[in-house]
């Protein structure tokens, strides 16, 4: 498969770059292309908010030193432990 279509976003960004993933397996040569389908003014547009939230989150965990959880406020800690 060389192409990727999300109609449906999950809450957990892990699970979509898992299926991205996939695609982009060992043998691979061509290009990969990833469609999300998202429209305006719905759920799926706050779904993909909040993924987007949730990654840059786990990129400052990953990244920074230990004052970055000084500065998490408990609503950062639940929205990552979801």
């Amino acid at each position: 498969a060389d192409y990727v279509f999300i109609l449906d976003p999950w809450w957990n960004p892990a699970v979509e770059q898992q299926a991205i993933d996939r695609t982009h397996r060992i043998g691979q040569d061509k290009k990969v292309f990833i469609y999300k389908f998202i429209a305006k003014d719905t759920v799926e547009e706050k779904i993909l908010a909040l993924q987007n939230r949730k990654k840059s989150l786990a990129r400052s965990l990953i990244t920074t030193e230990e004052s970055f959880f000084k500065s998490l406020s408990k609503d950062d800690i639940r929205d990552l432990l979801k």
